[in-house]
Parts: C-alpha cells; sequence; structure tokens
C-alpha cells in the first residue's frame, strides 16, 4: 500500500461532515506512517491557517 500524494504538492481537502475544517487547497506537509488499520494519512496545511491538520488520503483530491 503506497501513499497517493507526495510531500509538497498542492490537493484539495474535503472536510467530514461535523468538522469545522475549510475545505479548499492545501499542501501535503508529509505523509504518515501507515497504521494497523491500513489508513493513509497526511500532514496539511493550508495558507490561510497558521496550523497543520491530518486528512485521511480519502479526503483528498488533486488540484488543477
Amino acid at each position: 500500500m503506497n501513499h497517493k500524494y507526495s510531500n509538497g504538492q498542492d490537493v484539495y481537502y474535503a472536510a467530514q461532515f461535523g468538522n469545522n475544517a475549510a475545505r479548499g487547497k492545501y499542501k501535503i506537509v508529509r505523509q504518515l506512517p501507515i497504521e494497523r488499520d491500513n489508513r493513509l494519512s497526511y500532514r496539511i496545511k493550508s495558507a490561510a491557517e497558521s496550523f497543520e491538520r491530518i486528512a485521511d488520503e480519502h479526503q483528498l483530491s488533486r488540484t488543477e
């Protein structure tokens, strides 16, 4: 199982329902290790926020 996105890549983040995170363009800060449940996760950062978030790969898509 491999990560789909690379460090430094721009992605679109679609937060889950009930999450106050802004949808939009984020940058992959780093890939996180694969956990026992085989989820692929990333640390992501928006230019509009001063902190990083953790997102699962299924919440991300490529930007144009």
